[in-house]
């Protein structure tokens, strides 16, 4: 038992649980173990299902509660909504928030099975090839019959689960900004059941390296740039991460001669020395439009840069303003501008490294 619990040792969200791997038949005597520590109901709770299961749908034998499987989510999500971008309605948006988790949720679960990840591979395997059906096979120790019934199961093109987190993501964001509105409408929709499964985004998250690298192989593919920022687009907005710096990816795509960039490698320096230098004009920029006290604001910024967010704690913020009497009734509100927009930047800008 103890060997088993230290491979649940969590390590933020890219280490939720561990996986447990026996070459020896140990159920019985792990099912006795665990009884020696609960009663008998208590492997059903310590033990996960199997891949069956967690497609099918089962029901939880300690409270009788009935849970979907994962075909069954993936079934409704694709018949309820089809198109995410035409969610216009809160109610639609809090049922579409509830569904994605519990998709997210099972999907998480399933990332550790071995036939779930074989199952994602033979989404990119081209079936009209005889050789590599056959490679595909011996790689995942597959008969006919089984490759047969896999074929069987849906699972959403990977376009669409970006277009989902992505409109996931809009969601969430735009429930945090109804709960900070001042002058928000009183809905009648109660959000208080929905949890918003940051950790298992993140879990998934995709880098800035992949995007740019994603730049290189596309353009190779691909002379227009229109196509290029429409699939970039996609992706950055379907990343919790890297959703600010859509328009400088953006920019960067326009305003660079892609063609001239030999390796991947070099599209990722290229962006790099592109973004250090439209931080620095940015910068001065908005210490020259809000008129900030410049050494300081440079500080402000530089500091908030390295520890990769924006604080309002302390006297760092007050000592970058424009000279101005607390008292005046427009300091609190120039105050919290100036902060938004460092924020936003400092959003923005993030990880690209380079001087203010």
């Amino acid at each position: 038992m103890q060997a088993y619990s230290r491979t649940n040792r969590i390590y933020d969200a890219t280490k939720t649980f561990g996986n447990i791997v026996t070459f020896r038949d140990l159920e019985q005597a792990t099912v006795d173990a665990i009884t020696l520590f609960g009663d008998k109901n208590t492997k059903n709770v310590v033990l996960e299902k199997s891949y069956k299961e967690y497609m099918e749908g089962f029901t939880d034998l300690v409270t009788g509660e009935a849970r979907r499987g994962f075909m069954d989510v993936v079934q409704e999500l694709e018949q309820r909504f089809p198109d995410p971008a035409a969610i216009e309605k809160e109610s639609d948006k809090k049922a579409f928030a509830k569904l994605f988790g519990e998709y997210l949720r099972v999907e998480n679960v399933l990332q550790n099975y071995d036939e779930f990840a074989s199952l994602k591979a033979l989404q990119d395997l081209d079936m009209s090839d005889p050789a590599a059906v056959e490679a595909f096979k011996a790689e995942h120790y597959l008969d006919d019959e089984q490759l047969a019934q896999m074929q069987t199961i849906r699972l959403p093109a990977e376009r669409k689960i970006q277009d989902y987190r992505s409109t996931y993501n809009d969601i969430r964001d735009w429930q945090r900004r109804q709960k900070s509105s001042d002058d928000k409408v009183k809905s009648t929709i109660d959000w208080d059941d929905v949890v918003f499964e940051v950790d298992l985004l993140k879990s998934q998250e995709i880098n800035l390296d992949y995007i740019l690298e994603l730049i290189f192989e596309h353009n190779k593919k691909t002379k227009s740039k229109a196509d290029l920022v429409d699939e970039v687009r996609r992706v950055i907005r379907a990343s919790l991460g890297n959703r600010a710096k859509e328009g400088l990816v953006v920019d960067f795509i326009n305003q660079t001669d892609l063609d001239e960039i030999g390796d991947k490698a070099s599209v990722i320096d290229a962006f790099f020395t592109y973004a250090q230098k439209e931080q620095q004009r940015e910068a001065d920029e908005l210490i020259e439009t809000e008129s900030l006290n410049s050494d300081a604001a440079k500080r402000y910024i530089a500091t908030s840069l390295k520890r990769e967010f924006a604080s309002e704690n302390g006297t760092e913020l007050n000592a970058i303003l424009p000279k101005m009497s607390p008292l005046n009734p427009q300091y609190l509100t120039k105050k919290q501008s100036v902060f938004q927009k460092i924020a936003a930047f400092i959003e923005k800008f993030k990880g690209v490294g380079g001087q203010v």
